[in-house]
């Protein structure tokens, strides 16, 4: 995606000044960075958490089926299913506030009866349900596992690398060197001179680099958790995806209607009124005036000429005829020879794809050479389009000025086709340096 000149300016602005600030490296700086305290924040709260979901899980569930054998053992099983989903709101807050992971809310209950026994059910039925269920299960001995880890790495790490400030505790209070190494009946190993005291702190120094890294290892395992068991399930999110592409497939499909419609009444049904208004005074001027009744007619003549042309435009935009009948690669020749600019077109498919593919297709090149003949500035430009595994891509390439953007505000009409094109699985990428030049890639599927 494209961004302007100043964008791009107060970007590298940025970086530069994030280099000079960070002069150490990533390595050295980690222990002391927010991110390494978040996440060390959260695998300390992972052991309560867990044991608070695990207990809750453990008893409620249980109860719940020793009382399946009276009638209150499935209401008890419901209630410990909405327990699940209450505490798993909590987990996700504690992700979002902590590691950054953004986890969308899981699909709501579907309550179809009324009153307590409809929730009970819309509870026992959700999959949501059983999967938090499951995440208080599994998530217990993970806390126990990533609590225990970080704390011993953390604290030996620190207590190494301090220990030259505080070994003296040992022969003051102890009674003995300094920390002991080793010791049996016979010998004893102290760290209480100068060179092993270095190396202990050394030893810590290197824990201590490395705990943030052990943390962050630690809590991708818990994003993966909180990712796959508390939020939307994948057929959740592909469902709301598909509704939402039906409303842009639905708003694409009026807007096009509407601009039918309105190119038929500016256009041609203008026309054709003002010809009939014209063949109508030329009837009464034929016996008055039959040469003034002739120059009418030629004038009809050329209007008729005129509609028949707007009339076949309206209909190529529609759906022209030379796609059904000859492919995607006369059509697209079609449409470069009228570009003001030179285009090579090469389409390379062995086969023709579904009718509707083609037609995005087709339309989604003609949008794109539209704008390099507007907003371009180019000398030259190319279509490439070719099939890779189950996609049909095209790439549309221009000499231009560039900085062309998806962005709504940037007014060049991509947002819009970029939505078209994902209402069936498609992708836009737009590659716009200011300055040019400009590719544009599209991905469609590969439906025979």
């Amino acid at each position: 995606m494209a961004m302007g000149y100043g964008e791009r300016h107060h970007r590298q602005g940025f970086q530069d000044g994030g280099a000079r600030r960070h002069r150490l490296p990533a390595a050295l700086r980690a222990p002391f960075e927010a991110r390494s305290r978040r996440e060390f924040a959260y695998v300390m709260l992972n052991l309560p958490m867990g044991v608070l979901l695990f207990t809750y899980a453990v008893t409620m569930v249980a109860l719940g089926a020793g009382l399946l054998v009276t009638f209150l053992g499935v209401p008890v099983l419901a209630a410990a299913l909405a327990g699940c989903r209450a505490l798993g709101r909590v987990e996700r807050a504690r992700a979002r506030g902590l590691l950054g992971l953004e986890v969308g809310e899981p699909e709501p209950l579907r309550v179809r009866g009324t009153g307590p026994m409809g929730w009970t059910v819309a509870v026992l039925k959700s999959g949501t349900s059983w999967r938090h269920l499951l995440y208080a299960v599994l998530h217990f001995p993970w806390a126990v596992f990533s609590f225990s880890v970080a704390v011993t790495v953390w604290a030996y790490g620190w207590a190494l690398l301090t220990y030259p400030l505080w070994f003296w505790l040992f022969p003051v209070y102890g009674g003995q060197g300094g920390l002991q190494l080793y010791g049996d009946e016979q010998h004893s190993v102290y760290l209480d001179n100068p060179f092993e005291i270095t190396v202990t702190a050394l030893v810590g120094l290197l824990f201590t680099l490395a705990s943030p890294w052990i943390v962050r290892a630690l809590t991708t395992v818990d994003r993966l958790l909180v990712h796959g068991l508390l939020g939307p399930s994948r057929l959740a999110s592909r469902v709301v995806e598909l509704e939402s592409d039906r409303g842009v497939v639905v708003d694409t499909a009026a807007a096009d209607l509407r601009r039918i419609e309105r190119d038929l009444h500016d256009g041609a049904q203008a026309r054709l009124v003002n010809l009939a208004m014209d063949l109508g005074l030329a009837r009464e001027k034929l016996r008055e005036d039959p040469q003034a009744a002739a120059r009418m007619v030629d004038e009809a003549h050329g209007e008729v000429k005129t509609a028949l042309q707007e009339l076949r435009d309206l209909a190529r935009g529609i759906h022209p005829a030379v796609l059904t009948d000859r492919g995607l690669d006369a059509a697209l020749s079609s449409v470069a020879s009228r570009c003001i600019v030179p285009v090579r077109v090469e389409v390379d498919l062995p086969s023709r794809p579904a009718p509707a593919i083609e037609g995005i297709a087709y339309f989604t090149v003609s949008e794109l050479l539209q704008n390099i003949s507007k907003h371009s500035g180019a000398r030259s430009a190319s279509v490439d389009v070719w099939r890779s595994a189950d996609r049909l891509m095209i790439q549309v390439a221009d000499d231009g000025v560039g900085g062309a953007d998806t962005a709504p505000a940037g007014g060049s009409g991509l947002a819009g086709l970029a939505e078209r094109l994902d209402a069936v699985d498609g992708i836009l990428l737009v590659d716009s340096p200011a300055g040019g030049p400009t590719r544009v890639t599209a991905e469609l599927p590969w439906r025979g």
